[in-house]
Order: structure tokens, then sequence, then C-alpha cells
């Protein structure tokens, strides 16, 4: 005799929505990155379209370069570092605590001279040489390549000895762009990202700094030692590398 059944199970909608959570949840994953303060508005954008598309998590760190490779080398839980120079992705790799062959470049910045005045910086950086401000905000040469780049700028332009007394020295590029924002500092070294928005500047005035004028700013990103088989920040990376990602970065004034 065979029997034959009809009955169906059927669940409460509220315990069906809890186990589809459960099971949404269940393969969702985080990252920890850390991201030069630069990079801030861009990160963020990626990462909300990156947890969009794949469900994951991603917790971003902002702050200095120089900053993040001490924190790195003390132990701190980042899995990916988007530096805002070549080289410490680099020592991190030589130095054993991030992995070979994943460094790349995900962006190059430009330099820009910024005040929050309309009007106040001419389009070819004359206001350098008038000595007519108190205070030029340049983030620590030490800790941030875009203060080092900017250091480096002053030098060709031979200005450095002269301006050496005015100039403040700012922890991160945040920093310094906030000093001149906030009219602490007339006069700033910032990022382009900072301050300029579809190709013009959404605020105040600026020169663009001539790229011949320093060291290029070559951005690259790369995965740290704990992070070798974490499939999460493995596909981070790749989508850093995507053609819709690119358009991004180009939007808010880098080259690729």
């Amino acid at each position: 005799m065979k029997l034959k059944l009809t009955s169906k199970l059927t669940l409460p909608m509220s315990l069906v929505l809890c186990l589809s959570l459960w099971v949404g949840n269940s393969w969702a994953g985080e990252v920890l990155v850390a991201v030069a303060a630069n990079f801030t508005t861009p990160m963020q954008k990626i990462a909300e379209s990156f947890e969009r598309e794949t469900g994951n998590k991603v917790v971003l760190s902002f702050g200095a370069t120089g900053s993040f490779y001490s924190q790195i080398k003390n132990g701190a839980p980042y899995q990916i570092l988007l530096s805002a120079d070549n080289e410490t992705p680099r020592k991190l790799i030589s130095e054993g605590f991030a992995s070979a062959n994943t460094q790349f470049t995900y962006a190059t910045g430009q330099l820009v001279l910024w005040s929050a005045k309309e009007g106040y910086v001419d389009p070819v950086g004359q206001i350098l040489k008038t000595h007519a401000f108190k205070r030029l905000s340049i983030a620590n040469p030490k800790l941030a390549p875009y203060g080092l780049a900017a250091i480096e700028t002053l030098k060709k332009l031979e200005l450095l000895t002269d301006l050496q007394s005015k100039m403040i020295y700012a922890d991160s590029i945040a920093q310094a762009y906030q000093w001149v924002a906030s009219e602490n500092a007339e006069l700033g070294f910032v990022a382009r990202s900072q301050v300029f928005q579809d190709g013009k500047i959404s605020k105040g005035s600026a020169w663009i700094v001539p790229s011949e004028l320093h060291t290029p700013i070559q951005q690259d990103a790369v995965l740290l030692k704990s992070a070798k088989d974490q499939e999460v920040a493995i596909a981070l990376m790749n989508y850093l590398k995507g053609d819709k990602i690119k358009a991004l970065i180009r939007s808010f004034g880098y080259d690729i």
C-alpha cells in the first residue's frame, strides 16, 4: 500500500523572514580598510556600492599613510591599505606585513594650492611669492605624501626657506584642508579631490600644481598579510580595479 502525502508544511511569515535574514547574513563578511585621508569621499562611495552589490560590510578608517604604517607594524587589524604613495605598500611587503604581488595603483593624486576665499589664489600660484598671507597649511611630510609633494614644490620654486616661518603642519591632508576651510590658514596645499567636483572648484580659489614640480603622487593599494585568505578583502581589491570604479575615481579629480 502506498501512502500519499498531501499536507504542506507552513511557517509563520515572521519566522520565514528571520530565516531569510539569517541565511543572508551567514554569507556576509566584513573587511577593515585603512584609507589615506585624501581618498575619504571616493572610498565612502565605493564602499557603499560594494556593500549594496555584495551584501558584505566595509569598515573604513581614514588618516595619514605614515600613521597607518606604524599602526600596521604594531598589530592593527586592517586587511587592506589604500596608501597615498607607492613606497609604504612596498615597505610593508618587504617587511612581511603585506602580501607580495597584491600591490597596484588605484589612483594618481593631484596637488593644489587652495584658499577658501574666492579670487585669493591666482591660476599660476604667484601668491606664494607675494608673502601676502600669514599661514600656509601643509600636511606633515613625514606622514603624508601630499605634504612631501608640497615641500618638493616649494623647493623647486625656491620658496621653502622664505616661507618656512609661515608654514603650519597638519597631521594629515584632511586636517590641512580643515585649517584652510575654517580660515585658520589663508592658504594650504591639499588634494584636488578635496576641493574639486565635476572638474570645477567647489569653493574658494585654487592653483593646480604642475606635476613636474613634485614626485608623482602614485597611490597604491595592498592586501595585508592577515587577509591573504580572506575572500571579502580579495573581492574588494578586485572591485577597485573595475571600470565602473575607475570612472568614479576619475570624477573626483584623480588620474588612473
